[in-house]
């Protein structure tokens, strides 16, 4: 099909115009779901000291290395350290400190034996303990100072998102300040007149719009933020009358509006300012993209509730995550095989709904009505887009498929 655009072309276009955002400092615990802008160095070593992986006692290996069941070693015990205390008991040989997980290593000490090592255990650890088993090597059971990090070494870097478990190594590496991108404004538009709001019945000729609800929820997924979300009929100047509300925003998404009919307000509007293409995939043919002389990106997405989400996931969604600086753009994919048979439209790459089983390594369609743009409650049976490229005839029973992992 001559006359169609590969996905690749158009994702270039739209990522060429997705500029990473101004960067601004803000708290750790305002950084959630961020992007970092800069690297995050240590501050100091972690661990910061040597310090025990056990409660139990730090000891002279040579005092304890033969310790058997049978040939207990008998130790004094001279000093106690909780987790916290900066206190470093000296101690002589045949003593022992009595020592608990976190706590730092007492400097003469090279090695930590556990309580359950002992004769008495916890209950009999202050004056003298019986140790009945040595342990395996000097060293054994001592975290080392600087054993995750050192002062200055790399622990996030720039691009990364700031989920639960980066901004926990931030914090232990004693940040509290990081460098991020502005997350995008987005505005999100729906356009037909046949659109009534979820919650009301529709009348002959409507539908309710889901459109609204599906960005919203995709744009906020993305660590972007939501300033407006608006409606607009078929009539001439609506357009432009959202464009104006949306004034403040980096990026306007309209769904519907694009396709070649006679009520297209997108098209009828934005024509002269942004392209519209075919692209070669199902769904999601139709699509609209560019800049506004201001700098705000614009895409114009099919109607369709399916072709929206591929879209989204397609175009959109790497966009967004262009402009917050983010090294990774693209969901997770891996290879399933085909657990049923499925027809693909030609000369175009099919995105299919599709449930998953991670379990037995197979993907199927997620309803009978296969990749149909219009099933709006089916897609949410749906746990990944098998993607089948635009070559492919058919899928069989046993095929590989690369599946496009989402939420």
């Amino acid at each position: 099909m001559p006359d169609l655009r590969t996905v690749e072309e158009h994702r270039a276009r739209v990522l060429a115009a997705a500029r990473p955002l101004a960067v601004e400092t803000v708290p750790l615990a305002e950084a959630a779901g961020r992007t970092l802008a800069t690297d995050v160095r240590a501050h100091h070593d972690l661990p910061g000291d040597d310090n025990s992986s056990m409660d139990g006692f730090a000891v002279h290996f040579a005092d304890v290395k033969r310790a058997d069941a049978d040939s207990p070693v008998s130790l004094r015990v001279v000093g106690d350290l909780p987790a916290g205390s900066s206190d470093d008991p000296a101690f002589g040989v045949g003593e022992a400190v009595r020592i608990m997980t976190g706590a730092p290593v007492p400097s003469g000490a090279d090695t930590i034996v556990p309580f359950e090592d002992t004769a008495g255990g916890l209950a009999d650890s202050l004056g003298e303990i019986e140790v009945r088993r040595a342990p395996a090597a000097a060293g054994a059971f001592i975290r080392r100072r600087g054993g995750d990090v050192r002062v200055g070494d790399v622990v996030l870097t720039a691009g990364e998102r700031l989920g639960p478990f980066a901004l926990a190594a931030a914090a232990a590496a004693g940040v509290d300040r990081v460098d991020v991108r502005r997350r995008p404004r987005v505005a999100v538009v729906s356009t037909g007149s046949e659109l009534v709001p979820p919650g009301s019945a529709p009348g002959r000729g409507q539908t309710p719009d889901s459109n609204s609800t599906l960005l919203a929820s995709l744009v906020a997924e993305a660590d972007a933020e939501v300033v407006l979300v608006a409606h607009v009929t078929d009539e001439v100047g609506t357009v432009d009358d959202v464009l104006a509300r949306a004034a403040d925003t980096d990026v306007v998404v309209f769904t519907g509006g694009v396709s070649a009919g006679a009520y297209e307000p997108v098209r009828q509007a934005l024509s002269d300012r942004i392209r519209f293409d075919r692209v070669a995939m199902q769904p999601g043919k139709p699509q609209a993209f560019g800049a506004l002389d201001d700098g705000r990106v614009v895409f114009g997405l099919p109607g369709n509730p399916v072709s929206v989400a591929v879209s989204f996931e397609v175009f959109v969604r790497p966009a967004l995550l262009a402009l917050q600086g983010r090294t990774a753009l693209d969901r997770r994919h891996t290879r399933l095989t085909a657990s049923e048979t499925w027809t693909t439209p030609p000369g175009r790459r099919q995105y299919l709904p599709a449930a998953i089983d991670l379990v037995a390594g197979t993907v199927r369609p997620a309803t009978p009505g296969g990749s149909g743009s219009h099933l709006a409650a089916s897609l949410a049976r749906a746990e990944a887009f098998a993607v089948i490229p635009a070559e492919v005839a058919s899928v069989a029973v046993g095929d590989p498929v690369d599946v496009m992992l989402i939420p």
